[in-house]
């Protein structure tokens, strides 16, 4: 069982797209630059989009995308500005935008006899990408999707710098069960992201009122929480991500004290096992993890999941 926290036997790729001056006029060409890592065995696998967190590089999470990938799906994850961060409801249309690209461009970037299937989708997001997940599996885009979701993962996703200081749109409505979806959830958390990073720090990076705590209280079942105790909102990322931003990632919210590779493994396993829960209808390794949160490399708790 344990497995699915163990990187898969598949082999696997990462493909790197530019966005193209043509992509303009060209619809094949991808909207936003794109981190694909797919496997390399000839197969049709599911899909799964991750939208990254506020201001950080889709390559700072090639661990969990290769994670994902070596289990036998294709992870895709859009860079979806790139100096200038955009607003909140800019960063749901660029979303948009690169899913209805998906069926019309994305067979032609992976590997030969690797087929995409785009009719299990699974839409994911780390931070504020994971509040822009939810915002688009909410039809909070101007455009029409072209395509369902099948799954919704938040990885501590968070709405803001507190509850009265929200980022647009304002999706949380402090009811339970209130978000208007019909289809699984999994919300993925931090013990340490409420908590400031140093008494110099005015602000935890995934404040209570806005954070995970919130997201899995307003989602209706199929639910499930997992809650990394011991690790913060920015240690999944990649160890030592580069450049100036990936040193930022490192030093402006509370880190937990033990290796970030658990937590990437965690968090990864944790995606794997829901992923083949509701895209395969393979539950056990899912129902194992909520029986026994032990097997997890982390220490989870509280673990919950809400079938009906």
């Amino acid at each position: 069982m344990a497995s699915v926290f163990d990187e898969g036997k598949l082999p696997f790729k990462f493909i790197t797209e530019e966005t193209p001056f043509s992509s303009c006029f060209d619809s094949s060409a991808p909207p936003k630059p794109l981190l694909i890592a797919a496997p390399t065995v000839n197969g049709t696998y599911p899909v799964l989009l991750l939208l990254h967190g506020f201001y950080l590089r889709n390559y700072f999470y090639k661990g969990i995308l290769q994670h994902i990938a070596s289990h036998g799906f294709i992870a895709v994850g859009p860079q979806l500005y790139s100096l200038v961060p955009s607003t909140g409801p800019e960063e749901i249309e660029s979303a948009a935008k690169v899913v209805n690209w998906l069926p019309q461009g994305l067979q032609s970037l992976l590997p030969e006899n690797v087929v995409a299937d785009l009719t299990k989708v699974a839409l994911s997001g780390h931070s504020r990408g994971g509040k822009a997940a939810f915002a688009l599996a909410l039809g909070h885009a101007k455009a029409s999707l072209s395509l369902d979701f099948s799954v919704l993962i938040g990885i501590d996703p968070v709405a803001g710098a507190n509850q009265y200081c929200r980022t647009n749109p304002h999706i949380l409505t402090y009811v339970p069960r209130s978000f208007n979806l019909n289809i699984p959830i999994a919300v993925i958390g931090t013990g340490l992201g409420p908590e400031k990073k140093n008494d110099c720090m005015s602000q935890p990076c995934a404040s209570d009122g806005v954070n995970h705590k919130e997201f899995f209280n307003e989602s209706k079942p199929p639910c499930a929480h997992f809650v990394a105790k011991d690790y913060g909102h920015m240690d999944m990322l990649d160890d030592d991500p580069p450049g100036l931003v990936g040193a930022l990632s490192g030093c402006l919210c509370k880190n937990g004290s033990g290796p970030k590779d658990l937590m990437r493994k965690s968090v990864g396993g944790i995606v794997v096992a829901f992923l083949k829960a509701y895209l395969n209808g393979e539950d056990g390794d899912l129902l194992a993890i909520v029986a026994d949160p032990g097997f997890s490399p982390a220490k989870l708790d509280p673990v919950k999941f809400i079938t009906a």
